[in-house]
């Protein structure tokens, strides 16, 4: 059986079923497809970065585990983590919050450059993280990635 690599979202459950009332509806209707939410975005993003280091690293990453938070647990200082590497469970935490509101992002007028900048920024974060995992510079891990 073929393992899914999809990456696993942390304390989202039940965020929509407020008050015991069930879950709402969608906003766009029966008949119309389901809104891509940022999160949607943020976790398929992750997870295209992290199949794709894992076809070009199995060895080292045929068991890690990603997962997406919000934020940081504990208290927030000056500076906020934007990934946790736990290399004892094989576990890398990405935190969306940090790294969508803190990225800094160039001025563009076109859609298309917008959303390709917030692709490579949270791509070049699992790159990060990854690194620090294995103990390499992100950019050795794919060296022909964004060229």
């Amino acid at each position: 059986m073929a393992r899914s690599y999809r990456v696993r979202s942390t304390g989202r459950a039940g965020f929509r079923d407020r008050h015991g009332r069930g879950l709402r509806s969608s906003a766009a209707g029966p008949h119309l497809p389901f809104l891509r939410t940022r999160d949607d975005l943020f976790e398929d993003i992750v997870a295209g970065a992290a199949q794709y280091l894992r076809e070009l690293w199995p060895d080292d990453l045929h068991d890690v585990v990603f997962e997406v938070a919000g934020l940081p647990r504990g208290e927030a200082g000056t500076r906020f983590e934007r990934w946790h590497v736990d290399a004892a469970r094989r576990r890398i935490v990405l935190y969306r919050l940090p790294i969508e509101r803190l990225a800094r992002q160039h001025e563009s007028r076109q859609p298309e450059d917008v959303e390709w900048q917030q692709r490579a920024a949270i791509e070049g974060y699992v790159f990060r993280a990854v690194g620090d995992l294995l103990g390499k510079d992100p950019w050795d891990l794919a060296p022909d990635r964004f060229r």
